[in-house]
């Protein structure tokens, strides 16, 4: 019997989809989009773009990652309630409440009840209550000029104003009505202070300043909410002759310190700060108690970073630039450095990043 053979060709290789462990939005302020951008460990993937409303920046995300509170210029100063679909990852509005002033900050509380905001330009802070997602009229308010950020206590007991303005931290009783004003706590004068981060134990509280661009502690009370400042450690990189800035200067221009944002890293023990006229990230020690140590190291980033965000577990950073138009994805090391992993196109002129709870 003759053999008989007959050419096989095996099937090609199903390619493999890459599993997203992330997912991340991107305001971009100049381009009134919101990128949603999804990651694994390595790289990013491809983005979704959703038309918000030009100046569209800060925002907060509820934790189950359905709902997001924007703010938005255009056509008004306004708190823009957005639907995520998770699956398109397309953005959806409910709603919008109109504002006096455009916003440079918005939060939520933690039972999320109530939207905190914060208006640079109008120098005042508000509590938004909220019904069935959306922003109702405020039944608070504090005023010191340019705040710039609010942040509530994991307790929802307290919140904390950063007035750029007054150099001073606005302390806030959260109550059922809204919040009362506590006394003021000074912070050193012309720094301008930006943007704050509480620790895990809540019993510190680091702030960012714009013009010194300096990290400082203020260590707080749990119970009555008071802050006393501490010690605190240059955000920036001190070696490239920049100087010290004020209010109304042009940073780039004249080659002046533009501190921008702070997040806590790994598992709290690295403070990471940017700083725009330079571009970089700054990483700074922390000790087991809190306390902030030396510098670990200085990376150059985005043009502009004005802000950035950590992964949930603390070991992710995406950077995004506000003149590069793009974001960078890094590794944080065991040392406190920063490894790049990838770098994607976001719209134009992106300002705010956080990661959508899973």
């Amino acid at each position: 019997m003759g053999l008989f053979f007959v050419a096989c060709r095996w099937p090609a290789p199903v390619p493999t989809m890459r599993r997203m462990s992330h997912l991340i939005l991107v305001g971009n302020a100049k381009s009134g989009t919101i990128s949603a951008i999804g990651l694994t460990e390595e790289s990013f993937s491809e983005t979704v773009n959703s038309k918000v409303g030009v100046g569209c920046s800060t925002f907060a995300i509820s934790r189950d990652g359905r709902t997001v509170h924007v703010a938005v210029k255009d056509p008004d100063p306004a708190i823009v309630t957005l639907e995520l679909d998770g699956e398109t990852r397309r953005l959806r509005e409910l709603g919008r409440r109109e504002v006096d002033d455009a916003l440079a900050y918005v939060a939520l509380t933690p039972d999320e009840s109530t939207v905190l905001v914060a208006s640079y330009d109008g120098g005042w802070g508000a509590a938004h209550p909220l019904s069935d997602r959306l922003p109702q009229p405020a039944t608070s308010r504090i005023e010191c000029r340019n705040l710039h950020a609010v942040v509530p206590s994991a307790d929802g007991a307290h919140a904390y104003f950063a007035s750029l303005g007054d150099d001073l931290i606005a302390p806030v009783r959260m109550t059922a009505e809204g919040f009362e004003p506590m006394p003021t706590v000074d912070c050193p004068a012309g720094s301008g202070p930006r943007h704050l981060v509480l620790s895990e134990d809540q019993e510190s509280l680091y702030l960012l300043t714009e013009f010194t661009g300096e990290a400082v502690r203020f260590a707080r009370d749990a119970g009555t909410g008071q802050l006393t400042q501490q010690e605190s450690v240059p955000g920036h990189d001190t070696t490239r002759g920049l100087a010290t800035s004020e209010y109304g200067a042009d940073p780039r221009a004249n080659h002046l310190i533009w501190g921008a944002d702070l997040h806590l890293a790994g598992r709290g023990q690295w403070l990471l700060c940017t700083e725009r006229t330079e571009s970089t990230l700054t990483a700074i020690a922390v000790s087991d108690e809190g306390v902030l140590g030396e510098q670990v190291g200085i990376t150059g980033t985005e043009e502009q970073p004005r802000g950035f965000a950590v992964s949930p577990d603390g070991h992710l950073v995406v950077v995004v630039g506000e003149r590069s138009g793009h974001a960078t994805l890094y590794r944080l090391t065991d040392d406190g450095g920063l490894r790049e992993q990838d770098r994607i196109a976001t719209g134009e002129g992106p300002n705010w990043v956080r990661f959508v709870p899973a």
